[in-house]
């Protein structure tokens, strides 16, 4: 009981820290804030145009459409759409070596990196996520639900949203351990994230097969699935399936990180000796 209270402090920690570090950026904070809201604006008004060509388009009436984009604008960076989180760090210390160091700490690899990834998230939703969704609620007429639990399942939602992130972005991570450059991978994850997350347009908008396989892949965690909670298109007895769903993959994928870390773990111990 001791041992998993003093972990559970030492992570708790990593994620304050995490927090405080990225508290520190605030130029970059409000740049970030500016940008969001801008493209916001921007993907308002082509929402607009594309829902009064389509009504009810996806199943959403304009004011959903709206509110989904600026979902996703508080979103983007919370879960990490185009990346931006540890994963540059984590690569940048397999190529130096300076992996080994971390491979030495009293904490497990994956933990350590997902509570940090935890702050950031928490951060990057109160700093860049909150501005930008109450800017849109102002101007445009948004479809917010007027109930705490709602508000309640849909943070739930966010929460599986980021693990889910974090254990992909682990995994594009982790092969630098055999790749010399991870870049190209990197990328390949930021563009399917961006497609497959709903970031450009609802998954529900996709056509038959390719829509009915968006909607099964672990991006569609991201954004997808948290904006039909907050909408409420997923409620009730449907929220039970929706949480398993996010959590069965944040499951698999966190073990197949785990999995990976192991043999990694064996590469570095077998290349220092």
């Amino acid at each position: 009981m001791f041992v998993r209270s003093g972990r559970f402090r030492l992570y708790a920690a990593v994620a304050a820290g995490s927090f405080r570090r990225f508290a520190t950026y605030r130029i970059a904070t409000m740049a970030g804030v500016f940008t969001n809201t801008v493209f916001g604006v921007i993907l308002t008004y082509t929402y607009i145009a594309l829902w009064d060509e389509k009504p009810g388009l996806g199943g959403y009436d304009q004011a959903q459409a709206l509110t989904y984009v600026w979902l996703g604008q508080a979103l983007l960076t919370t879960v990490a759409v185009m990346g931006g989180g540890f994963e540059d760090e984590l690569m940048r210390r397999i190529r130096t070596g300076d992996i080994a160091i971390d491979l030495y700490r009293p904490a497990d690899l994956q933990a350590w990196w997902l509570a940090g990834d935890l702050g950031r998230a928490l951060f990057q939703l109160l700093a860049r996520g909150v501005a930008p969704m109450l800017f849109g609620a102002f101007v445009f007429q948004l479809a917010l639900p007027g109930d705490v639990l709602t508000w309640l399942a849909a943070a739930l939602a966010v929460l599986l949203g980021v693990v889910v992130s974090f254990a992909l972005r682990f995994l594009v991570a982790l092969s630098a351990f055999w790749l010399l450059d991870g870049t190209g991978v990197a990328q390949i994850s930021w563009l399917a994230s961006t497609f497959f997350s709903g970031m450009l347009l609802p998954l529900n908008v996709f056509p038959g097969a390719l829509g009915e396989i968006a909607r099964a892949l672990p991006w569609s965690a991201l954004i997808q699935v948290p904006a039909d909670v907050l909408l409420g298109e997923r409620s009730g007895a449907e929220l039970p399936g929706t949480f398993a769903f996010q959590a069965g993959w944040a499951v698999a994928l966190l073990a197949a990180g785990r999995l990976l870390q192991a043999v990694a773990t064996r590469r570095v111990v077998v290349q220092g000796g």
